[in-house]
């Protein structure tokens, strides 16, 4: 099965280097991605398939928040590992330290500057139900599945 995600052509796949915010502005951060936009995913654990974000990677050292920490809210649960955070005056998720590499960020791809999730064609999709740090996930395939978007009209 194909892992890689399928970027519109409207998306430079080269890019690197982004500005991003959450919807009312209050939160804004830089991110260095280092695999670009090629690193977008989703995940079916109970979280992510009620957020439904197309999230992004960057390492911790390459992520920097610019403005408005004091507005980001702190969401955990199950193991406290990852650490989700949401903007407390609009409500929208920006990122979150990831439990299945702890060395990185998941970005929402949404809040990127000039990116949008309707701009991947082809997404795969992560176990996260059987989360790969945990003991009954030995066995279970990484991806389980694509998300596919294909508009009707331009």
């Amino acid at each position: 099965m194909k892992c890689e995600p399928v970027l519109s052509p409207a998306l430079d796949s080269t890019k690197k280097d982004f500005s991003g915010a959450c919807h009312c502005g209050a939160v804004r951060f830089r991110a260095v991605l280092s695999a670009g936009l090629s690193s977008a995913r989703r995940c079916n654990c109970s979280l992510c398939r009620m957020r439904g974000a197309v999230t992004v990677s960057a390492r911790l050292a390459d992520f920097e928040i610019l403005e408005g920490a004091e507005y980001l809210s702190l969401y955990e649960f199950n193991t406290r590992t990852a650490k989700h955070y949401f903007c407390s005056r609009c409500g929208i998720y920006t990122h979150h330290k990831r439990r299945s590499d702890p060395t990185e960020y998941g970005l929402n791809s949404a809040c990127l500057e000039g990116v949008s999730p309707f701009d991947f064609e082809e997404v795969p999709v992560s176990q996260g139900v059987f989360h790969p740090s945990d003991p009954e996930s030995a066995g279970r395939p990484g991806i389980v599945g694509i998300l596919s978007f294909k508009p009707i009209s331009d």
